[in-house]
């Protein structure tokens, strides 16, 4: 499931098609958790048997209003926390990778690379 990283002028960088859930208590956040981590991949390396091999974003937008007393503006306030998981970016050499695994890794890195600019 490859996701498409986009800029615009209006909206900044953004991924396209990224599915968004709007959860109403911490429960079906963590249900939405949950799906998310059955979507991660992750592969054993020489360095680490739980070695993240996708990037993972997790962002809760927190939105509160303010209950205006008559004849006064509400207010909407609105916080953004972003869990970012990024796939490690690991030295060839030294996780022993090869074949499929080490594509893998060679895309990994490219992919870092882009984030970097």
């Amino acid at each position: 499931n490859k996701l498409e990283l986009k800029e615009t002028p209006d909206t900044g960088v953004y991924v396209k098609d990224l599915t968004s859930f709007v959860v109403k208590g911490v429960h079906e956040m963590n249900n939405v958790l949950a799906v998310g981590k059955k979507n991660r991949t992750v592969g054993a390396t020489l360095m680490n048997q739980d070695s993240s091999r996708s990037h993972s974003i997790f962002t809760i937008t927190v939105e509160t209003s303010d209950h205006a007393k008559a004849g006064e503006e509400s207010h909407i306030r609105v916080g953004k926390l972003n869990l970012v998981d990024l796939a490690g970016s690991e030295r060839q050499s030294k996780t022993g990778a090869t074949g499929d695994r080490l594509k893998e890794a060679t895309k990994i890195n490219l992919s870092l690379s882009a984030l970097g600019n």
